[in-house]
C-alpha cells in the first residue's frame, strides 16, 4: 500500500527563489517519492546503524537519529546517546565516523556560511561549531537548552530554547551573533509550572507521572498526547528564508516572520480549525497505558519486583486520572513543517490515525490564498515525516526513512527524487 501525504505548501513571495520546479510538481496533485537504487548502495546498514536497536531503560532510543545534508550533497548522521556520527558522500557511500573531541557529542544541526557546522546546546549551555570536517573551531557559551537552531544568513544563528524558572517554563526565540555571541529574545511565551507529586493525584496534574525508583533515580512520563507538563501542545517550530526568519507556532496556528534583525514582519494564522482528542478516546488511549504498567508489574524482573509499590502507585494515579475525564483536549493545528530547497514550507497537519500513514495538509501562498494540494506517496517505505528526518537539496530529498520488508535492520539513508504522479 502506498504512503499517503497530503502536503500544504506555504510560499513567501517575499523571499521564494528563482525556480519553481517544486511548485510545479506539487501543482500536479500527486506527488511520488521515487528512490535512488544507486544511492547508497553496497552499505552495510546492519554496522553503520548498529545504534537502531539501542534502548535506554526498556525505552527504544535508537531511531532518535537525524541528517544534515552539506552544501556538495554528502550527509552526517547522528546518532542519539552515541559519541559518533557517520559520513557519507555524495553518491551515499559511508565514508567514516566523526567524533567530536571536547563537543559532549551533540548532534549537528545546520551549516553556517556554507564551511562550518553546528549543534544543539549541551546541559552546560555550550554551542559547538566545527568545521565540515568535524574539527572543533568556536565554543559559544548559552545559559538555556535548544530545541532547534538554524542559521540566518552568513554570522547569525537562530535558537528556539527553554528555560525551567521557579513556577514557569519559558518558551523564546532568541537571534544569536556567531562573532559576538551577543543574543537578542525575539518571541518567547510562559508555562505555568505545575507541582507532580507522585502518590499523591489530587494534587499531580493529570496524565503526567513520576516515580522515584530505590536506586535514587526518577522516572517521569506523560500518558497522553499533547498534555506534558513541561507545556500542552507541540513546541514552536523555526526555519530561515534567506534573510528572513520563519516562526510556527503549532499551538495557536500563527505563523510569523521576521527579518535578520529579529523585526516582525508578518502575522497570520492558518485558515483551519484545530480537532480535538474526546473523552473517549482518552480514555481508550489512558486505558491501553495503564494496561501495558499492569503488564510491566507481570514480568520477572528484578527491577520491577524491587520498585513493586512505586509502580502500584502509579497505576492508582493512572486508573484516577481515567475516572476524572470528562474534556475532549485540543489539538494542535499542525504538527511540523519542512522547508523545501526553493523557500517553500510544507506544514502538515496532525494526521487523523497514528499510523496511517496519511498527512492533511493545505497551500497557502504569501498573500494568504489557499491554492493547490498535493499528495505525496512512496512505495517502498513507511515515512517519518519531520525537518530531521526529511531534508530537501537541489530539488531532491534525503531521507532517514523506514525500508518495508527489510532483511535486518530496516533503517536506510535514502535520496528520493520527486515526481509528478
Amino acid at each position: 500500500m502506498k504512503n499517503l501525504i497530503l502536503c500544504f505548501v506555504l510560499s513567501l513571495g517575499v523571499v521564494s527563489g528563482s525556480s519553481q520546479e517544486l511548485q510545479n510538481i506539487y501543482k500536479s496533485g500527486r506527488v511520488k517519492l521515487v528512490a535512488d537504487k544507486n544511492y547508497g548502495q553496497g552499505n552495510d546498514w546492519n554496522t553503520i546503524f548498529r545504534s537502531y536497536y539501542d534502548s535506554i531503560q526498556g525505552n527504544h532510543i535508537g531511531p532518535r537519529k537525524s541528517l544534515l545534508v552539506l552544501p556538495d550533497g554528502s550527509v552526517i548522521v547522528n546518532h542519539a546517546n552515541q559519541k559518533y556520527h557517520s559520513k557519507f558522500s555524495p553518491s551515499g557511500a559511508f565514508s567514516k565516523e566523526i567524533v567530536v573531541e571536547n563537543s559532549s557529542h551533540r548532534p549537528f544541526l545546520g551549516v553556517l556560511s556554507g564551511d562550518k557546522m553546528f549543534t544543539t546546546i549541551d546541559n552546560m549551555g555550550k554551542l559547538f561549531v566545527t568545521d565540515l570536517n568535524g574539527k572543533l573551531i568556536k565554543t559559544l557559551h548559552l545559559d538555556y537548552m535548544s530545541r532547534q537552531v538554524v542559521a540566518l544568513g552568513d554570522d547569525k544563528l537562530v535558537v528556539s530554547g527553554w528555560a525551567i524558572w521557579a513556577k514557569k517554563f519559558r518558551s523564546f526565540v532568541s537571534i544569536v551573533d556567531y562573532q559576538t555571541n551577543e543574543e537578542k529574545i525575539i518571541w518567547e511565551h510562559f508555562t505555568d509550572r505545575p507541582e507532580v507529586v507522585a502518590g499523591n493525584n489530587k494534587k499531580s496534574m493529570p496524565f503526567n507521572y513520576s516515580v522515584r525508583l530505590k536506586n535514587g533515580l526518577i522516572y517521569s512520563f506523560s500518558s497522553m498526547p499533547y498534555s506534558s507538563f513541561t507545556g500542552k501542545g507541540l513546541p514552536v517550530e523555526i526555519t530561515s528564508l534567506k534573510d528572513k526568519l520563519l516562526l510556527a507556532n503549532p499551538n495557536t496556528g500563527e505563523l510569523i516572520l521576521f527579518d535578520a534583525d529579529g523585526n516582525q514582519l508578518m502575522k497570520e494564522k492558518v485558515s483551519w480549525a484545530n480537532k480535538s482528542i474526546s473523552v473517549e478516546d482518552q480514555k481508550v488511549i489512558q486505558s491501553k497505558a495503564i494496561e501495558e504498567y499492569k503488564a510491566l508489574l507481570r514480568r520477572n524482573d528484578t527491577q520491577i519486583e524491587l520498585n513493586q509499590k512505586e509502580y502500584e502507585q502509579l497505576i492508582s494515579d493512572m486508573e484516577h486520572d481515567l475516572n476524572n475525564i470528562t474534556k475532549p483536549i485540543v489539538k494542535p493545528y499542525f504538527s511540523t513543517i519542512i522547508k523545501d530547497s526553493e523557500d517553500n514550507i510544507l506544514i502538515f497537519e496532525i494526521p487523523e490515525e497514528e499510523l496511517a500513514n496519511q498527512f492533511h495538509v493545505w497551500v497557502l501562498t504569501d498573500e494568504g490564498n489557499f491554492t493547490s494540494s498535493c499528495t505525496f506517496m512512496a512505495d517502498d517505505y513507511n515515512l517519518s515525516i519531520s525537518a530531521s528526518k526529511m531534508v530537501f537539496h537541489e530539488g531532491q530529498i534525503y531521507g532517514l526513512q523506514i525500508l518495508k520488508n527489510a532483511e535486518g535492520n530496516p533503517l536506510r539513508l535514502v535520496k528520493f527524487k520527486l515526481e509528478a504522479d
